[in-house]
This record gives C-alpha cells, sequence and structure tokens, in this order.
C-alpha cells in the first residue's frame, strides 16, 4: 500500500483551516486508502520561545482531535514525535547531508525569523533546522506521499531533495516522497487578513476559527469577515481574496465549488447571505468533532492508550530504515549488551 505521512505542530489551539485543510481529508480518504501515519509533531513546537506547560497540554489536545476529525487505530497509526526516538536520530544524519544555504532559502524560516527579530527576540538554531527534522519525520517511514497545504509544500521538496542526495553518496535508503494537496481549501485564509493564511502558531483574534469554538462564537467571527470592496458577489481570489476566502469556506464545508457558488443567480445578492450561509455550514462542519471531542475528554486513558500504541507501532516502522542510514553513511552499529 502507499505510505503517507503528516502531522500537526502544537504551538497553538488547531483551526478550521487545519481541518479543511488536511485533519477531514486524513480521515475521509488517506487512513482507507493507504498505510497511514498521523503524528502531533511536538519536537518542531520547541523551535520558538514556549511555555513547556502549554506544549504538553495543546499536545494532548491536538491528539485527541485527531481522533475526534475521524482517525481510527484501527486503520492508522496516531502518535507523538517525542515518542519515537528514530526522529530525532535520523534528523541529525540528514542535518550531515543538508547544506547552509538550503535552510536559509526557506520560506518560513526567512517570515519566522524576521517577525522574532522584529519583536526583539533572538533566533533559535532549532527555527533555522527545523525542516531537516521534517524530512526525517518523513523519510524514516518510507513515506510515498505527505498530504500537505501549500505553504509546507517547500519543505516536502526538501525531503526529496535529501533523500535523492543521501540515496546518490551513500546507497539507496530511502523512499524518494511526493507532497499532495487537497483541491478546494488547502489554504483557508484569516478572516479579518484575507492574504494571510488562518494560522494557529502567530495569529490571535477574531479572524481564526478555532474547531472548539462555540458555535455563536463561530458565527460571530465569519459575520465579521473581511469581504473586500465591491458588491457582485464573484470568485476571484487576486482582486477579491476577502470574499474568495469565504466561497473557498463554503464550497469546502458544503462539498461545492467556489466559482459555482458565486454564480449562483440571486442567492448571494448580497454579503450578508454569504456570510449566514457560510457560518451555518462550518458550526455543522465542526458539530461532530466537538462532539466527539467532549467524549474523549471524558476518557482520557483510551487517548492515552491509542498514542502508547502509536508509538510502539510508529518505532517499529521507522527502526529499520533509520538504523540502514546509520550504517550507509558510516556509523558503527550499536554495542549490544553482554547475555
Amino acid at each position: 500500500m502507499t505510505r503517507v505521512f503528516s502531522g500537526v505542530k502544537p504551538t497553538g489551539h488547531l483551526t478550521l483551516g487545519n481541518y479543511l485543510g488536511a485533519m477531514r481529508q486524513w480521515a475521509a480518504v488517506d487512513q482507507h486508502r493507504s498505510d497511514a501515519l498521523f503524528c502531533v509533531v511536538d519536537l518542531h513546537a520547541l523551535t520558538v520561545d514556549h511555555d513547556p506547560a502549554r506544549v504538553r497540554r495543546l499536545s494532548r489536545q491536538a491528539a485527541s482531535l485527531l481522533l475526534a476529525a475521524g482517525l481510527d487505530p484501527e486503520l492508522c497509526t496516531v502518535f507523538v514525535q517525542s515518542q519515537v526516538d528514530e526522529h530525532a536520530r535520523l534528523s541529525y544524519v540528514l542535518e550531515c547531508v543538508a547544506t547552509d544555504g538550503e535552510m536559509r532559502r526557506m520560506i518560513q524560516y526567512k517570515e519566522k525569523a524576521s517577525r522574532e527579530r522584529e519583536r526583539g527576540g533572538s533566533v533559535r538554531l532549532s527555527l533555522l533546522t527545523y525542516p531537516v527534522l521534517m524530512a526525517a519525520d518523513i523519510l524514516a517511514y518510507g513515506t510515498d506521499e505527505v498530504p500537505v497545504g501549500h505553504d509546507q509544500t517547500q519543505h516536502v521538496e526538501l525531503a526529496r531533495d535529501l533523500a535523492v542526495r543521501f540515496n546518490q553518496r551513500y546507497g539507496h535508503t530511502f523512499v524518494v516522497p511526493r507532497a499532495t494537496n487537497p483541491a478546494v481549501a488547502a489554504r483557508v485564509m484569516n478572516l479579518l487578513e484575507p492574504t494571510s493564511k488562518m494560522g494557529k502558531s502567530d495569529d490571535v483574534g477574531p479572524g481564526i476559527v478555532y474547531l472548539l469554538d462555540e458555535p455563536d462564537v463561530v458565527r460571530k467571527k465569519v459575520m465579521r469577515a473581511v469581504t473586500d470592496s465591491g458588491r457582485e458577489v464573484v470568485y476571484d481570489p487576486q482582486e477579491r481574496p476577502g470574499l474568495a476566502n469565504l466561497l473557498e469556506i463554503l464550497a469546502a464545508c458544503s462539498g461545492g465549488d467556489p466559482a459555482g457558488l458565486a454564480g449562483l443567480a440571486g442567492k448571494y445578492a448580497s454579503y450578508g447571505s454569504l456570510k449566514k450561509d457560510t457560518a451555518e455550514a462550518v458550526v455543522e462542519v465542526l458539530r461532530p468533532v466537538q462532539r466527539r471531542h467532549q467524549e474523549l475528554c471524558a476518557d482520557p486513558g483510551y487517548v492515552e492508550g491509542v498514542l502508547r500504541e502509536g508509538a510502539e507501532k510508529a518505532r517499529g516502522m521507522a527502526r529499520p530504515t533509520v538504523d540502514a542510514a546509520y550504517r550507509a553513511i558510516g556509523l558503527l552499529p550499536p554495542v549490544t549488551a553482554r547475555p
């Protein structure tokens, strides 16, 4: 079967963008058609200033929301990154293959480092090198496909480059992965700043719909969304990004097409009616996720058991590839204890 790997970073509460752009596809399609692994990538949360207790809390919440979104541990592997040592083991080996120039060309590094400097903070080395850790996340499992949003495609391309380079220098060790993007709402934008994605890490405020927002909160946020100038409801992501964002969200929630929704004669004569329909569609999409999340919170032992079994399974899958990479690059085999 095709091997699929993807993950979520516990740097903030998961958003509608995480769900429509990734998690729903994982649950509805990827876990059924492939040998799939989905991971809470908590090591990545350490690349910026953070509260340790909050990272632990958000990691548990993210795992619960992955299950609430429909991931079934009978069909896929759900685990936490730091509980599988092979990720960190392979990351250093791949750092010995990557170059400084590759790291500094990463768009997200440039953006995040710039914001950190503007705040007067220092940029952690791990922020520069975390794309290599992400490559290790992917390559450790012989991954064929990585379902990601468009903003993460560059990192999958780096994983491809490192896999090819390692294979050419040290012998064939890694599968060369490819990125896959959902067709609609691959990148849900901030409702108040529609040229910026609805990110959980850096943004706060009414432009972000979180998966655990109450229905009335969701409605209020959507009704306040920016819709650009003009009166006609048209789908034009370049000239009318706010309106296009609403249409894409509605299309993703209702199974329609953004351009087709804009062309519905008379139905959306005003922005208000479009916002109302979008808000109700989002509320209905989130309702079963929130209900299942409440059930999981009432049974924390179940979630812990899923993560424990997932980590054990993931270690067994990753270790042969990582051990092979260690041998290929020139490291001695591990020393075994005397009987």
